[in-house]
């Protein structure tokens, strides 16, 4: 669709920049980050102005590659980074991985796309330095963070709400649900929008307003439910849940049973129109070995998943349909199926 133009107000970026650098500047030792991802992104805004703040150093790379960036970091001992989560992918995936110095790195960032807890795993495991994953959108509303290396045990979780961050998850009628409900995330922080350009309408559709107190939250755009810890797991966008035959079905609760399976690299499920259900789940993957058989994938995956959130159809493609910043392109993957 059109893209929104998202209005901030100067003093949310001033307390949001300062907030980060002034944690950074306290974290001990230099700041020399590594910058990969574009700079018209709120993520490298993130990334490159607060190491600045903070009176680091940043290097900025024209255009992410795998080897060019493990160079970089080794050669100018990098202490910070933000990624997205294909750019760890490829960095794992690198040769030059094991024989780099990585040493120096104290802590690495990820945001703006699903992060996998295998993929976490791994990368806790191959790389140096702690790992943070962080949970927001650029209209604002809560941000939360994980870091991956303080809770093992967490790593299907997007987090804890950060201080000055909070979260509620409501039913389809809006409702506030227990906790370990699935239900549409709303947040409120500093950090929110003024709203949409020139769109009022829009601006509304984005806010909740809570009954009781007249506060206003952004609405998330997502499903996620929060443990008894406190934690927030995601289960999908609310656009992307399928409904099949009355039931909800969350792609994310499918694409984690597909990453079991070590054949496959990636996974992607989406709805597709189904005359006996309604919609019906189609996956894709990203296949580690090639010569995987794609029906024996679906069938052991099957055989773990309820009667209605059986895959009908799986697909192997050689890789998932990524935006600069390597969020995820279900619109693409539509396409593929309709082009079928």
């Amino acid at each position: 669709g059109t893209p929104k133009g998202i209005v901030h107000s100067h003093l949310m970026r001033w307390r949001q920049f300062a907030t980060t650098a002034a944690a950074l500047a306290a974290s001990g030792g230099p700041v020399r980050a590594l910058a990969s991802t574009p700079l018209y992104s709120n993520t490298t805004m993130l990334a490159f102005l607060s190491p600045l703040l903070a009176g680091g150093f940043v290097r900025i790379m024209g255009k992410f590659d795998a080897a060019r960036w493990l160079a970089h970091a080794e050669r100018d001992r990098t202490t910070l980074t933000m990624l997205v989560p294909v750019q760890y992918q490829r960095l794992l995936g690198s040769d030059a991985l094991d024989a780099t110095d990585l040493s120096a790195m104290r802590l690495k960032y990820c945001t703006s796309a699903p992060f996998s807890a295998a993929l976490k795993a791994e990368v806790l495991r191959r790389m140096p330095g702690g790992l943070v994953e962080a949970y927001s959108m650029t209209e604002g509303g809560v941000v939360c963070t994980l870091a991956a290396h303080e809770f093992p045990d967490k790593l299907h979780t997007v987090g804890r709400p950060a201080p000055g961050s909070y979260l509620k998850v409501l039913d389809d009628e809006d409702r506030e649900v227990p906790p370990g409900t699935a239900g549409h995330l709303v947040g409120r922080s500093g950090t929110m929008m003024s709203g949409y350009k020139n769109q009022p309408d829009k601006t509304r559709e984005g806010y909740w307003t809570d009954p009781a107190t007249g506060e206003i939250w952004q609405r998330m755009g997502d499903i996620g439910r929060v443990d008894e810890d406190g934690f927030v797991e995601l289960v999908g966008r609310a656009k992307d849940m399928i409904i099949s035959g009355g039931f909800n079905i969350y792609p994310a609760d499918l694409e984690a049973e597909l990453e079991k399976e070590p054949q496959v690299a990636e996974a992607a499920v989406i709805g597709v129109e189904s005359e006996q259900w309604g919609e019906t789940p189609v996956g894709f993957v990203v296949l580690a070995d090639p010569a995987a058989d794609v029906e024996a994938v679906r069938g052991a995956v099957n055989a773990r998943l309820g009667k209605t959130q059986r895959l009908s159809a799986l697909h192997a493609i050689e890789a998932m349909p990524r935006s600069h910043i390597g969020k995820l392109l279900k619109t693409e993957l539509r396409a593929l199926i309709a082009g079928v």
